[in-house]
């Protein structure tokens, strides 16, 4: 890995992070994991407490999440854990 692509990674992992670290505060989440799927462009977020947020308020909360810290996947899943 050239260092150029080793800034790269290290910039996407810090953003990453961000993006985990903002809907773990903004759906009072005390536990989160995730996982990227590199081959299919997706990443999984395990929400602790998701499960008590209706469908509406969780796109309500996430939607915007989303377009502020947009990361290029294809698909954002957002599963409670």
């Amino acid at each position: 890995m050239t260092i150029h692509e080793e800034q790269e990674h290290q910039a996407f992992e810090e953003y990453l992070q961000l993006l985990i670290t903002t809907l773990k505060e903004s759906f009072e989440s005390t536990e989160v994991s995730y996982f990227v799927d590199e081959h299919n462009d997706t990443l999984y977020v395990k929400l602790e407490g998701l499960e008590d947020y209706p469908e509406h308020e969780i796109e309500e909360i996430a939607y915007p999440i989303f377009e502020e810290l947009d990361m290029d996947f294809d698909e954002i899943i957002l599963l409670p854990l």
